[in-house]
C-alpha cells in the first residue's frame, strides 16, 4: 500500500520534471486517487449552525452556550455515533470571557457528550475554528486520540470586541511591530488596498459576487446538508418570540451600483466600506475528525481526508495578506499545485485582501467561495475556520471536486490554510 507520502512525493517530482523539461512535452505523471493509510486522519461529519446577524438577528438573544451545544450534538447525531466515544473537543473562540473555556465545558454537557471527554478551548483570532480541527488532526497523527472534535462558537452581539484586548503594556507603543497588533482591522484593509493597488472596483465586485452567490446558494439549498436548525428565544418589541433558526441572515440581493454608493467606513477616502467587508456575526460549526482505521471499524463513511494545515506570519498592519502565504505552504506539504485544487473557501474578511490573495496566487475566481463568504454570510470570529470545513465539502461534493481549501487571514498578522481531499 503506497503511503500518502510517496503521493505527494510523487506530486512533487512532476512539478520538478515539469520545470527541467521546458523545453520538451510536459511529462504527465497519472496521479489516482490518493492512497489510503489507516492511520490518515479524516473527517466524517461536518455540520454548523446558521449565522446570525450580530445585535438584531435571531441569534441576538442565544447563549454561545446553547449555538456550541446544537453543533456538537448535531455533528454526532449526522452519524449516530455514541458521544462516550469522543476523547478530545477543541473549541475555538475569541470573544468569550476566560477563552470561553467554562461556556464550551458546559456546552458540552448540554449536548449529551460526557465528563470523560476531555475538552480545551484556544484562541487563534479568526482561524480559531480552523486551529481547532488542526489540533484533533494533530492528536490522531501523533496517536494521543482516535476520535475528537474540532469546533468553533462566538456570539459578537453578546461579547464586546474591544474588551477582548485587556490591559495594555506602555512598552508595546515603543515596538513598530507590537503596536501595529493595536491596529483596527478595517485600517489594516487599507493599507493592503494602497499597498498593493486594490482598487476600490474590485472590491465591490468580489462583495456583489459573494451577495449574489450566497443568495443563489439558499435559493438552491446548498447550505440545508450543513446547517443545524436552532429553536431559540428572540426578544422582539412585543415581548418573546420562539423561533427556529435554519437559515443564514446575512445574504441579501444587492448591485454594484448600491454597493458602489457606500461611504469609506474606516478612513476618509478609503475604499474599504460596510458593503465589501464582512458582517459581525453569531453561530457555531462542528467537525467530527476520526483514526480512518477507527472510522472503518465503526463503519462509518469517510468525507474528507485531512490532508496538511499551515500557518505563517505576516506583517501586522498587513494582516490580511496572510492567506497569499499560508495556501501555498500548505499545498507545499499536500504536494499540489493551485491548479490542483477545486474549490477554495478563503474568509473575506475584507474584499481589499481578498482580492490581493486571489490576484497574487493566480487562483481561477470561479474556484473561490462558489456559495459566498464572509462579506454576504458574516463571520463569527471563532467560527468560520471550522464553518467553512462544512461549506467546502458539500461544494466539493455538488461539483463532484475532489480537492478542497479553507483559508483565512488572522489580526496581528498570520495567515492560515489546511488542505483537504473529498472521498465521499
Amino acid at each position: 500500500q503506497v503511503s500518502m507520502e510517496q503521493d505527494a512525493a510523487a506530486r512533487r517530482l512532476k512539478h520538478i520534471l515539469n520545470a527541467i523539461q521546458s523545453d520538451a512535452p510536459t511529462i504527465d505523471i497519472e496521479l489516482t486517487a490518493s492512497a489510503k493509510s489507516d492511520d490518515d486522519v479524516v473527517i466524517v461529519s461536518a455540520v454548523r449552525t446558521a449565522i446570525g446577524k450580530a445585535k438584531r438577528g435571531g441569534f441576538k438573544d442565544t447563549h454561545p452556550t446553547d449555538l456550541l451545544a446544537a453543533a456538537l450534538k448535531g455533528v454526532l447525531d449526522r452519524v449516530k455515533l455514541d458521544p462516550s466515544k469522543v476523547q478530545d473537543i477543541q473549541v475555538g473562540n475569541v470573544l468569550a470571557p476566560g477563552g470561553g473555556a467554562v461556556q464550551a465545558r458546559m456546552a458540552q454537557f448540554l449536548a449529551g457528550i460526557p465528563e470523560t471527554t476531555s475538552l480545551a478551548t484556544l484562541n487563534r483570532q479568526c482561524s480559531s475554528g480552523l486551529q481547532a480541527v488542526a489540533n484533533i488532526a494533530g492528536a490522531i497523527k501523533a496517536g494521543y486520540i482516535d476520535v475528537g472534535i474540532g469546533a468553533g462558537f462566538e456570539s459578537m452581539s453578546l461579547h464586546d470586541m474591544m474588551g477582548a484586548v485587556g490591559d495594555l503594556n506602555p512598552k508595546v507603543f515603543e515596538n513598530e511591530k507590537a503596536s501595529q497588533c493595536l491596529m483596527p482591522m478595517g485600517e489594516t484593509s487599507e493599507n493592503v488596498a494602497e499597498r498593493y493597488g486594490v482598487s476600490r472596483e474590485k472590491q465591490d465586485k468580489m462583495a456583489f459576487e459573494s451577495y449574489s452567490k450566497a443568495v443563489n446558494a439558499i435559493k438552491e439549498g446548498h447550505f440545508k446538508d450543513e446547517i443545524v436548525p436552532v429553536t431559540t428565544i428572540v426578544k422582539t418589541a412585543d415581548g418573546e418570540k420562539t423561533q427556529t433558526i435554519s437559515q443564514d441572515e446575512g445574504p441579501r440581493p444587492t448591485t454594484l451600483e448600491q454597493l458602489s454608493k457606500l461611504k469609506p467606513a474606516f478612513k476618509q477616502g478609503g475604499t474599504t466600506t460596510a458593503g465589501n467587508a464582512s458582517q459581525v456575526s453569531d453561530g457555531a460549526a462542528a467537525v467530527l475528525l476520526m483514526r480512518r482505521s477507527t472510522a472503518n471499524q465503526l463503519g462509518i463513511p469517510v468525507l474528507m481526508k485531512f490532508h496538511s494545515y499551515a500557518v505563517v506570519g505576516v506583517p501586522p498592519d498587513v494582516m490580511g495578506i496572510g492567506p497569499a502565504v499560508a495556501i501555498p505552504a500548505a499545498l507545499q506539504k499536500a504536494g499540489l499545485k493551485v491548479s490542483d485544487v477545486d474549490i477554495y473557501e478563503i474568509n473575506e474578511a475584507f474584499a481589499s485582501q481578498a482580492v490581493y490573495c486571489v490576484e497574487k496566487l493566480g487562483i481561477d475566481m470561479k474556484k473561490v467561495n462558489p456559495s459566498g463568504g464572509a462579506i454576504a454570510l458574516g463571520h463569527p470570529l471563532g467560527v468560520t475556520g471550522a464553518r467553512q470545513i462544512s461549506t467546502l465539502y458539500y461544494g466539493l461534493k455538488r461539483s463532484n471536486g475532489r480537492y478542497g481549501v479553507s483559508s483565512m487571514c488572522i489580526g496581528t498578522g498570520m495567515g492560515a490554510a489546511a488542505v483537504f481531499e473529498r472521498e465521499n
